[in-house]
């Protein structure tokens, strides 16, 4: 099991290293003027391979989580409260992911109407739901 916890802690931090990143090039592209085409072009392919890989690295990081769920038995019938709010945030993460996603697709579509400022904010979103799962699995306060 430990094999696992540990292979799920890497496809963890690497989906959430393109969760931080993801929404960067966001705030390049809301700064883009709009007669640099190459220099637009040249960060959606970033945006796109980004998502793509990152939504690879999300599916082992989730399976291994269930992995390890089931094979502890964590929670027991009903569930920890620590574990249950826990699932709320790896459902926000996701519901994050999903995001990102239609994001990338209102620039593709020259729809996206947020500042460059609105996705410095969103960037953090990711960081707060990060350090809110980790604490609950770690310390497990309730």
């Amino acid at each position: 099991m430990l094999w696992v916890k540990a292979f799920h802690i890497v496809f963890v931090a690497s989906w959430f290293a393109g969760l931080f990143y993801l929404p960067r090039i966001f705030v390049n592209l809301a700064m883009v003027p709009p007669d640099s085409l190459a220099e637009r072009e040249r960060l959606l392919l970033m945006a796109r391979k980004l998502l793509r890989f990152m939504t690879i690295l999300m599916v082992p990081a989730l399976v291994l989580g269930l992995w390890l769920w089931l094979g502890y038995g964590i929670g027991g019938n009903p569930p920890a409260d620590w574990l249950s709010l826990k699932l709320v945030g790896v459902a926000l993460i996701l519901g994050y992911h999903h995001l990102c996603a239609r994001h990338l697709a209102y620039f593709e579509s020259g729809q996206a109407s947020h500042s460059h400022i609105w996705y410095r904010w969103f960037n953090e979103a990711p960081v707060v739901l990060m350090v809110a799962v980790v604490v609950l699995v770690v310390l497990k306060p309730f």
